[in-house]
């Protein structure tokens, strides 16, 4: 284990390692797998999220959470490398959050990412499975102003609460995912 900016995570070459038998490979990860490995790195260093987060620009999420200092994390989870080439709205999220992570698949080819046009000194990147997750490249800190760090947090914990609720109660589901 591992240690950075606070988090504890795995080494990447047991991401990067060959799967033990009767675990996926990493050819077959899957947004939804990135994102398991991810929360589950958050969720050991205090920072909760939840996954499909619409924004107030229109714009949705793959993971947008809040960290034990009140601070804005979004990850853009990415695991074809298609999908990240031809993927040009990324920048609309940088003005929601504190901090802006790429979430990739072990398998997927990084080096794009310390392009121009991918802005390297404004985003990390993390490297997941289905398991668990290593920040490759820390984010920098771009604070977010106080008046939209709070609309951001209100608009997260209403969806939470949403959420929640119509889990918990079948007869509410229509009323909160609508």
């Amino acid at each position: 284990m591992f240690h950075l900016w606070g988090m504890t995570g795995i080494h990447a070459s047991t991401l990067d390692s060959k799967p033990a038998a009767g675990q996926p490979s990493t050819s077959a990860i899957s947004s939804a797998d990135v994102a398991r490995g991810i929360m589950r790195l958050f969720a050991r260093n205090d920072i909760w999220c939840i996954p499909e987060m619409p924004l107030k620009n229109g714009r949705r999420a793959d993971l947008m959470g809040i960290d034990a200092k009140g601070r804005i994390v979004i990850v853009e989870i990415k695991v074809a490398r298609g999908d990240l080439l031809g993927d040009h709205k990324w920048p609309d999220y940088l003005d929601c959050c504190d901090r802006f992570y790429w979430g990739l698949a072990p398998c997927l080819d990084r080096s794009p990412l310390d392009g121009e046009a991918f802005q390297p000194e404004a985003c990390g990147i993390i490297v997941a499975d289905s398991y668990d997750a290593e920040i490759v490249r820390q984010a920098p800190l771009s604070p977010l102003s106080a008046a939209r760090r709070k609309a951001q947090i209100e608009q997260l914990a209403r969806a939470a609460m949403r959420r929640h609720t119509a889990m918990l109660d079948p007869d509410c589901r229509d009323l909160a995912l609508g």
